[in-house]
């Protein structure tokens, strides 16, 4: 399994970029109030970031010598998870950041509680992002010298040249 690429973490924060700046224009243009975030979301976001480290935890700890063998099943889990919410992450703050651009290139002075909530969740999916990459690092196992190279074969398991 390849690990969360910058590529797709800065395309996600650009496509949530983008649609933070439009939902918000749509909204406006139609004499609508901005989209203001949830105060609850960046508290759930921080919530499930620490989750998820936790969750990586004992992973990292059995393949590093741990007495418990690793559970295979589970720590697939736990990478899809932290893929997921990495990507999760870096779109929710990418619309914070399209959130708070919109505010801050309009002509009035946006108000401070509006500015905070977007700030807030901006600052949470970064975080969330930076926790689960940080998750799936630790699910990583170290690599074997002999993975590059094939083993001997046995005896009858071989290809036939007859």
């Amino acid at each position: 399994m390849k690990r969360t690429g910058a590529g797709v973490i800065v395309g996600s924060a650009i496509a949530g970029l983008l649609i933070g700046f439009v939902v918000d224009q749509l909204l406006t243009s139609n004499a609508r109030p901005t989209f203001t975030p949830s105060l609850a979301l960046p508290v759930l976001l921080v919530i499930l970031a620490v989750g998820i480290v936790l969750l990586a935890l004992p992973i990292r700890r059995a393949t590093r010598g741990g007495s418990r063998p690793v559970d295979p099943f589970r720590a697939v889990r736990v990478v899809m998870l932290a893929k997921a919410a990495s990507i999760v992450g870096a779109v929710v703050a990418g619309i914070g950041g399209g959130l708070l651009s919109f505010l801050l290139t309009r002509p009035v002075a946006p108000s401070l509680g509006s500015t905070g909530a977007v700030i807030a969740a901006l600052v949470a999916g970064a975080v969330l992002t930076a926790a689960s990459l940080y998750a799936e690092h630790l699910c990583t196992i170290r690599k074997d010298d002999d993975d590059d190279q094939p083993g001997p074969e046995e005896p009858g398991l071989g290809y036939s040249h007859d």
